[in-house]
């Protein structure tokens, strides 16, 4: 069964990813040339990352006076199954910067070892979260940096976060209340902790903290309805996880005007249509917006009709994110009989 699962998980990786071999890149990158050497903090789940190395790269985020991010992204050691040697740990920078490069805009080969697949079946969650940044966060992050007003004073939490990249943004960027990015797997949450340590001194007095949020389980009855806004990207592509996403969100968001989650997702055949009759069944409604953003729907024509060729295997269907705002409905006014 293990094998199963294993295979399967690779299976599911590779479709998921299969056109995510550029990106819009939003957000200007570059990877460290040293690396952390301070002790960031341990978890009974440090022994799951041993063989691994820690690779960071540096954010500029497009906002005046907000201080540069660094994000910590796991890269297997170099092994002798590696025939190229990718990320090996004697590799030289240029090397290592092509090897980032390929982190920031499309999925890793060979990122996923078989302890990651045992951790993921154990948990019954995805391993998409350490594959790579996904093109869609970097959406998600370049547009809530464009509508800092929507998050001042508010309780802020993402939702299948991967690395962390769209809150630990939100957090740096904005006068949010508190930002909390969650992921349904331990190991993700483990470097989303560690992002969090990084870059502690950009958050000003925004609150911010990991969490490990399983959609299919029941949510601490403290954090019910507890979130203004709820952010995600590219959560609806696995059907099976649809319900219970729909119903997460449903429990977590609040009661309030204003309150509302922003998902950006690709269509990726009938998967977010499938999402959103799940929305809708669970008793929350929606507005779905194609173009929301003048530079990343520029970025898309051009891809589309070939006048940059950065990504040449692009189709809309599979790599262009489309806005979704999920709100609980409007509670019904009374009426008022004139006598």
């Amino acid at each position: 069964m293990l094998w199963f699962a294993d295979h399967a998980s690779q299976k599911s990786t590779k479709i998921v990813s299969r056109k995510a071999a550029g990106g819009f890149k939003l957000i200007s990158c570059h990877p460290l040339r040293g690396h952390l050497s301070e002790d960031l903090g341990t978890s009974p789940r440090t022994k799951d990352l041993a063989g691994h190395r820690d690779v960071c790269i540096c954010y500029k985020l497009p906002v005046a006076s907000v201080p540069n991010l660094t994000l910590v992204f796991k890269i297997p050691q170099a092994g002798p199954t590696s025939t190229d040697g990718r990320c090996g740990i004697s590799y030289p920078f240029a090397m290592l910067t092509k090897c980032i490069d390929r982190y920031t805009c499309q999925r890793m080969e060979d990122c996923i070892d078989l302890n990651d697949f045992q951790i993921s079946t154990g948990y019954s969650i995805d391993t998409t979260g350490l594959v790579c940044c996904w093109p869609s966060e970097d959406v998600l992050a370049y547009f809530c940096i464009s509508h800092l007003d929507m998050f001042r004073s508010k309780r802020v939490l993402e939702l299948g976060s991967g690395y962390g990249l769209a809150g630990l943004a939100i957090a740096a960027s904005s006068d949010a209340c508190e930002v909390v990015i969650s992921d349904g797997n331990p190991q993700v949450v483990d470097y989303i902790q560690r992002n969090i340590s990084v870059n502690a001194g950009a958050f000003g007095n925004t609150k911010v903290k990991s969490m490990t949020l399983h959609w299919n389980e029941e949510p601490a009855s403290d954090i019910l309805n507890s979130f203004d806004i709820i952010v995600a990207s590219d959560c609806t592509f696995f059907k099976e996880f649809h319900e219970s996403l729909a119903r997460i969100v449903k429990s977590l968001l609040k009661y309030s005007e204003g309150s509302e989650a922003i998902f950006l997702s690709p269509k990726r055949g009938d998967s977010l249509d499938k999402f959103l009759e799940n929305i809708m069944e669970a008793g929350l409604q929606y507005e779905l917006v194609e173009k929301y953003d003048s530079r990343v729907w520029n970025l898309h024509q051009n891809f589309l009709e070939g006048r940059d060729t950065s990504w040449p295997n692009y189709l809309k269907d599979h790599c262009y994110p489309l806005l979704v705002k999920i709100t609980h409905h409007e509670p019904e006014q009374p009426c008022h009989l004139s006598l």
